[in-house]
């Protein structure tokens, strides 16, 4: 792994690395909170020689050389006994051995003695008592080794007691910097260990390492680019929405219409199928608005609602449905009955999926399809939206006959596998990925547009997508200058008679959706 890969890490789990050392530290405090409180008082005494000179460096040895040896007296039983005597405490002298430490500072007389106790004046009175006990011990002793003698050594107290102001165990602030510090690893444990299971789409570089296939585009998320506002405008869509930040993805669809044209550049893509591994990736969102940003370019584009099982791009651009593909395969309706141009300027023409049949796979794969699609790529980019790949036949079947496909994947949705799969199924039939569209692309990940500040009207809902009737057309409109044989030009659905300039109600003969479709064998 490299460095970004942590960093990358790092930035997709900060939250639950974060919670982690909280969680940690929660729990050290909690546990520090339920230990019983530990108090440690210290009291001192010091050995010194009897009736002699305190400079005397012979006299002075002698306390030197008998203070480890008193430091020992400190931790017997007798000493604990006369302790729990003098306090009155209800306890074994073993136990309170245990509560007791007794040290000699290095090349000093001096004795220290650490008691601790439940409560500050228990640990004060302990270590006090201690000091008294060992003191009775030694006279004892070194009473009974010189006879009627005075003692040559003794142990006089100190420094006495003092009553300690604060516990010493639990140590709370360690806790709590221990059991943070232990939630941190265990959240960073977590954070890699589902970084490395994890086979979800989240970079370019995780879709290329792991399926071979390039990335054509990537559309960032914007969580305004749905229900509604569907569409990016055409040019000259009026300005003024206060949506200026939705420009990136605008943006980011010129890029992938930039990207289709130069993949190759003398013979580049005519009929293209947009579907994605499974449901729910936003691959007719895509369609759409590949189709109007090419349309935007100045080129003539046919777009196919190919889903005959989903259809949603009529309602997308909030055109009439009711007629379309199927009628057409089936031989009901003409190419010129069902063909609605969008906007004013008429090079986008739109074609509803119809009536949905009970044999998609069929309809799509037939050879009345494949003239279709042929006879339209003459003169215009054919764009056809079909189903995702994995749960049915559609696309692959479609794709056959098309001159690529490209997959659009939900970034931190679609898996891998999901994407081998899907290009494994479409290559099973002879059809051709040109790539992978990563789409809602969180910001951060989609690359900024740092410098420029955007304006103007970025989304058009179903109902700005055409605003007047004017600017819904049919393919031969001959008031559009568009559409006038003398200005060069070539309408995308060929030699076909004209229909009328505007959307008009659906004939009689449309309303097939209450008749059943009947089924159309692959020719």
């Amino acid at each position: 792994m490299e460095l970004r890969d942590y960093l990358r890490i790092v930035r997709s789990h900060w939250v639950g690395i974060i919670l982690g050392a909280v969680i940690g530290a929660a729990l050290a405090f909690g546990w520090a909170a339920l230990q019983p409180k530990v108090y440690t008082a210290d009291a001192n005494g010091y050995v010194v020689a009897i009736n002699t000179e305190s400079s005397n460096p012979a006299d002075n040895g002698l306390a030197l050389s008998m203070v480890k040896s008193y430091v020992e007296i400190g931790s017997w039983r007798s000493v604990a006994e006369n302790a729990i005597a003098e306090l009155g405490l209800d306890t074994t002298p073993e136990a309170l051995v245990k509560r007791v430490s007794v040290s000699n500072p290095l090349n000093t007389v001096i004795i220290e003695v650490q008691a601790t106790g439940p409560t500050p004046e228990e640990a004060r009175d302990l270590a006090s008592a201690w000091v008294r006990a060992m003191q009775a011990e030694i006279e004892r002793i070194e009473g009974s080794a010189q006879g009627d003698a005075p003692a040559r050594i003794r142990l006089e107290a100190a420094d006495s007691a003092r009553l300690p102001d604060s516990p010493t165990s639990p140590n709370t602030r360690l806790a709590i910097a221990i059991g943070g510090l232990l939630g941190l690893v265990a959240g960073a444990s977590y954070a890699f260990l589902r970084f490395t299971l994890d086979r979800r789409v989240h970079s370019a570089e995780a879709v290329e390492r792991g399926t071979g296939l390039t990335i054509v585009g990537s559309i960032p998320e914007e969580k305004s680019f749905t229900g509604e506002y569907l569409l990016i405008p055409f040019a000259g869509a009026s300005a003024g929405t206060g949506h200026d930040n939705l420009r990136a993805v605008s943006e980011a669809m010129r890029e992938l219409r930039t990207n289709i044209q130069f993949m190759n550049v003398d013979d580049p893509p005519r009929t293209i199928v947009v579907t994605s591994a499974l449901p729910s990736e936003g691959k007719s969102t895509i369609s759409t608005n590949l189709a109007v940003t090419l349309a935007e370019g100045g080129q003539r584009v046919v777009l196919i609602d190919g889903d005959l099982r989903r259809p949603v791009v009529a309602g997308i651009f909030g055109l009439p449905g009711e007629v379309g593909l199927t009628d057409v395969l089936v031989g009901r309706a003409s190419i010129t009955d069902v063909a609605q141009t969008v906007g004013s300027r008429g090079y986008l023409t739109v074609i509803a999926a119809g009536k949905i049949p009970p044999n998609p796979s069929e309809l799509l794969g037939s050879q009345r399809m494949h003239d279709l699609v042929h006879h339209l790529a003459e003169s215009a980019v054919v764009i056809v939206d079909a189903p995702p790949l994995i749960p049915v036949t559609d696309a692959a079947v479609l794709s056959h006959s098309m001159d690529g496909a490209v997959l659009v994947t939900a970034v931190g949705k679609t898996t891998i596998d999901a994407l081998q799969k899907a290009r494994t199924n479409l290559e099973r039939v002879g059809g051709r990925p040109l790539g992978v569209v990563l789409n809602r692309v969180p910001p951060k990940r989609s690359g900024s547009y740092d410098g420029y500040r955007y304006t103007g009207d970025y989304y058009l809902s179903s109902e700005e997508a055409v605003r007047d009737p004017s600017e819904v057309t049919d393919a031969r409109d001959p008031s559009s200058d568009d559409h006038d044989p003398s200005n060069g030009t070539v309408d995308p659905i060929g030699a076909l008679p004209m229909i009328p300039s505007t959307v008009r109600p659906l004939p009689k003969r449309a309303a097939l959706r209450t008749t059943a479709m009947p089924a159309v064998e692959n020719e």
